[in-house]
């Protein structure tokens, strides 16, 4: 089932709490949105392993990784 914005503002406006409200709105969220992105995120996934077996990419260790981040950050 999908909702306008409108939709989604009038019924949440006519909870008495606010976690009514959230609960009504995460049930109502689109599953197939969700398995869509769960498609994209495994496919995604697949490709980088491919990378990494054929050697197109070279993996370095976690902690030279988070260390790279860490230097990124602090600039």
């Amino acid at each position: 089932m999908s909702l306008s914005v409108e939709q989604i503002a009038e019924e949440a406006l006519s909870y008495t709490s606010a976690r009514a409200a959230r609960d009504r709105l995460v049930e109502s969220l689109d599953s197939v949105e969700d398995e869509k992105i769960h498609r994209l995120w495994a496919a995604e996934a697949l490709r980088r392993r491919d990378e990494v077996r054929s050697g197109r990419v070279k993996t370095i260790p976690s902690n030279e990784a988070l260390k790279r981040v860490r230097k990124t950050v602090a600039r």
